[in-house]
């Protein structure tokens, strides 16, 4: 049986983010809100030292490549209208394992 992993990449432009504090707002607000509605593992990936962009990796495992595909397209039209910064750069990744 394949087993199937959805990748969701997402980044953002934080305009008028100069503090630490803000972006990590944005960034736990947004994270809570995807692990809340979709059951899923989310980190920060490569922005850490950035003030000014945020980059999130959602990730998930399921044995139905079509379930996961709508799973992630449904993560992504949520941040979409959850997140108020810019939207610079979004992708879904369907990896299969046998």
């Amino acid at each position: 049986m394949a087993v199937f992993i959805g990748i969701l990449r997402v980044e953002f432009a934080l305009h008028g983010n100069a503090y630490p504090k803000a972006k990590r707002r944005v960034a736990l607000s947004l994270k809570q809100k995807i692990r809340n509605k979709f059951n899923v593992s989310v980190a920060e990936t490569g922005s850490e030292d950035s003030m000014d962009y945020l980059a999130l990796s959602v990730v998930s495992v399921c044995n139905d490549k079509k379930y996961l595909e709508s799973r992630m397209a449904k993560c992504l039209n949520m941040v979409q209208a959850a997140c108020d910064e810019e939207l610079i750069y979004d992708d879904i990744e369907i990896i299969a394992v046998d």
